[in-house]
């Protein structure tokens, strides 16, 4: 494979196809076509689909060039091709979560943010592989841009189809790091967005889980989050996503920014730092103040509270899973990878009061980041240790729980304090991906959006 350059690399956009699609010189069933002659040929290698429905796709797609034609689209991503993170039902496509266990599994219903796609005109192209139950244990995805390389996870198709230009979007899913880890391996623009902001469901069961969109542009991973919770909004209880215009918001010149170092920075790769301290330098030369921890006492009692969001992020996902799987264990588990099992003994371990103070120490990371809203812009980070690791070389454990697919470290402190995050496409380490992420207070999904779009503008392709 030819190495990744963030300075050439062209994902399959959207947005940009509409007009033609407007004036005749195109049709989303000739868009989708082009994916579908893609998925062809890479599928059978990269492997980032559980399952297809063509016949749907192009019924779909049909139905989406009669709109466009008779000047009629039903809203800006009417045509779009976009997969399902197989964790969420879909109708027309079985839901096998990644695992034996729910092999042939067919609900014969559409999750609420599919409704939400379907109803904007969206075409549903397929379910993309997650690893076991959107956990550990990995599904067979190989990186487009090394075969060789895990993509990530638990959103392995997802982050897969954008750098394999297999499709403009997908949806994943992250409870510790499952929609930017993979983002930042793929070259994917993602947002996780503010934790509820985007209707999971029948994805409740855990307190952290977020769903979120994986993308070519900001441009198409912002009208897709739009959409969806314009027909669904968010969690029940919850506001869902703001937006004040439809349109992806413009780039904003950020004032302040601190960098979050998190825990993970003691174990990200050195030429993934030497990259994002390069991209820091090209801020600071547009005039951007860069804060770190030593220079501001909020922003250090931030990172203190951080400390630590891996163990708290891992106690708290197994003590609220292990009633379900507890279920699994009882009906079949053979089915059940080792990974999955020990996670499971590790939620029925955690005590009610152990878990309460895992949620006092949540609170406590949220508050001080709270302390720090007329502080800073936002915050710049990395959204993972160092690009797509080998089989074998992801991280290491917690807790008896091998990190398959890289290690989450980088992205437990966000998904604990529940806030925004944009992965950035923009940097290269040995020619594979790595991003740059952007996070805000909670609700500030949009001004992240536009900071991060100007992020892309203000700092030039880096490799190293």
């Amino acid at each position: 494979m030819l190495p990744y350059s963030p300075e050439t690399f062209r994902p399959l956009t959207f947005h940009d196809a509409v007009p033609r699609f407007l004036d005749g010189s195109d049709t989303p069933r000739a868009y989708l076509e082009r994916c579908l002659a893609t998925i062809a040929e890479r599928e059978p290698e990269v492997m980032a689909f559980a399952s297809l429905n063509e016949v749907g796709a192009r019924a779909a797609a049909d139905a989406s060039t009669a709109r466009y034609k008779a000047g009629a689209p039903l809203s800006p991503i009417d045509g779009l091709p976009i997969g399902i993170k197989d964790l969420l039902e879909t109708a027309d496509m079985p839901t096998e979560m990644g695992s034996a266990f729910y092999k042939g599994n067919r609900p014969g219903r559409d999750s609420a943010l599919v409704q939400a796609l379907r109803q904007a005109g969206a075409v549903i192209v397929g379910k993309t592989v997650t690893t076991e139950l959107g956990m550990s244990h990995p599904g067979p995805t190989r990186h487009p841009f090394d075969l060789r390389r895990t993509p990530g996870g638990s959103s392995s198709g997802s982050g897969a189809v954008i750098s394999a230009r297999m499709l403009p979007a997908a949806i994943g899913t992250q409870v510790l790091g499952s929609v930017i880890r993979p983002a930042s391996f793929n070259a994917n623009w993602a947002l996780k967005p503010t934790q509820g902001g985007i209707n999971r469901g029948e994805r409740q069961g855990f307190s952290q889980s977020t769903v979120g969109i994986h993308a070519g542009s900001a441009e198409d991973m912002w009208a897709i989050a739009v959409e969806i919770v314009k027909r669904v909004g968010g969690d029940p209880g919850a506001p869902g996503l703001y937006f004040t215009r439809e349109d992806p918001p413009a780039p904003v010149v950020p004032r302040r920014l601190a960098v979050l170092e998190t825990e993970g920075w003691a174990v990200a790769e050195p030429k993934a730092i030497q990259a994002f301290e390069r991209a820091l330098e090209a801020l600071r030369a547009r005039g951007v103040a860069i804060l770190r921890r030593g220079d501001h006492p909020l922003l250090e009692a931030l990172e203190q509270r951080v400390m630590g969001a891996m163990a708290l992020a891992t106690d708290v996902c197994a003590y609220e899973s292990a009633w379900s799987v507890a279920n699994m264990m009882a009906k079949n588990p053979d089915a059940l990878s080792a990974s999955l099992k020990a996670r499971f003994e590790l939620g029925c371990s955690v005590t009610l009061a152990q878990y309460r103070m895992r949620l006092l120490q949540r609170e406590e990371m949220r508050r001080a980041q709270a302390a720090l809203a007329g502080e800073v812009d936002a915050f710049i980070g990395l959204p993972a240790c160092g690009p797509a690791p080998l089989p074998g070389d992801t991280g290491g454990s917690t807790n008896r729980i091998l990190h398959t697919t890289g290690n989450p470290i980088m992205n437990t402190a966000s998904s604990g304090l529940g806030c925004p995050v944009v992965t950035v496409p923009r940097m290269a380490v040995d020619g594979l991906p790595l991003g740059i992420s952007v996070t805000g207070q909670p609700h500030q999904d949009e001004r992240v959006t536009a900071i991060a779009r100007w992020i892309a503008e203000a700092v030039p392709p880096i490799m190293v």
